[in-house]
């Protein structure tokens, strides 16, 4: 009997681990716990989250491994700044998104990323993308042009972006597929329902994309992708500057009535 029971805690101690790690993480994320505090001792956290000492431990390193917090023996665990966080980390963009929409600067930033990469990527699919490569790209292109609700266009999208990536046969930037894969999401979360057609009026600049790359016009392809990127980009500081916007009426408005 005791020995079931170890092994049921074994086997549940990577779930456990998983709990306290995207707890605390999201919890720093969303500021809910700011730059600068400390993290409470081990115990503490064992009592709050009923787990063991190696389970804390364990998310702990994981945070630090993420550039969430440093730990400083004697010292405790700081939280760290964002400016030291793994941004493109599946987990921490996760948790940046939270329940809520992901802040747009930041956002917006992590497009600028996107901007950087995908072009030369787009570049190098064009000279490296196999058959199926292309049959993976235009696929998904044909996705995307026949998706009628938010999930499939979503789906269809990632698909995309991703066979692109594939077919860099670049190991580095492949490393790179569940950062576009959450900032896809994060994107549509913010933009999606925002402006009328904004998912449409995108597909064009794939089309001449995916047509590129299936030309092996490098150029082509660079210039398209730069295109699907700047389109995105310039919708979301659209929306920004009408939500500070409105923001400013409103605050306004409060003032008139406190007056």
């Amino acid at each position: 009997m005791t020995k079931r029971v170890k092994s049921s805690e074994k086997r549940s101690k990577p779930g456990r681990i998983h709990a306290v790690l995207t707890t605390l993480g999201r919890e720093i994320a969303q500021e809910v716990i700011p730059a600068g505090t400390v993290l409470p001792p081990e115990s503490d956290l064992e009592i709050r989250f009923g787990v063991g000492r190696g389970v804390v431990r364990e998310a702990i390193k994981m945070l630090s491994g993420k550039g969430l917090v440093s730990v400083r023996p004697r010292h405790g665990t700081h939280v760290l700044p964002r400016r030291d966080w793994s941004l493109l980390d599946r987990d921490v963009l996760n948790w940046l998104v939270g329940e809520d929409k992901l802040d747009r600067e930041l956002l917006l930033a992590i497009q600028e990323v996107r901007s950087i990469i995908e072009p030369a990527a787009a570049a190098l699919a064009a000279t490296r993308a196999t058959k199926k490569d292309r049959q993976r790209i235009n696929a998904a292109l044909v996705a995307m042009e026949t998706s009628n609700d938010q999930a499939t266009a979503t789906a269809a999208d990632k698909a995309f972006h991703l066979a692109v990536l594939d077919a860099t046969h670049n190991p580095v930037l492949q490393g790179f597929r569940g950062a576009i894969d959450t900032i896809l999401s994060a994107v549509f979360v913010v933009a999606v329902d925002s402006i009328d057609g904004w998912f449409e009026g995108n597909l064009p600049n794939h089309a001449t994309a995916a047509r590129a790359i299936e030309e092996g016009d490098a150029d082509k392809a660079r210039k398209a992708m730069e295109r699907v990127l700047g389109y995105t980009h310039s919708k979301l500081s659209r929306k920004n500057v009408g939500a500070s916007r409105r923001n400013a009426r409103l605050s306004r408005t409060r003032s008139l009535r406190q007056t």
